[in-house]
């Protein structure tokens, strides 16, 4: 497969935006407090990532795909600990 220059910049964008995720995973994962995070935020994020990651797939988007699998996941894991721990 090869990759063109906007390919390149959607992976860079995609790496980003799903590493800013991992801060918040971290911090919760860590102090088992979620006051402070919205159950609200967090399940619309999901849901909008899951479609994201169903259009990438339609469309066989590889920065799409790599980056959405990755958020939804870390999206979940926030979501899941909210209510575990919220």
């Amino acid at each position: 497969m090869r990759f063109d220059w906007t390919t390149i910049i959607g992976l860079i964008a995609a790496t980003c935006t799903t590493c800013s995720f991992l801060p918040q995973v971290v911090k919760i994962w860590r102090s088992k407090r979620t006051n402070d995070v919205s159950l609200l935020m967090y399940a619309i994020l999901t849901t909008g990532l899951l479609l994201w990651l169903v259009y990438g797939l339609i469309l066989k988007d590889i920065p799409l795909i790599v980056a959405n699998s990755v958020s939804l996941t870390l999206s979940l894991c926030v979501l899941v600990l909210k209510i575990k721990h919220g």
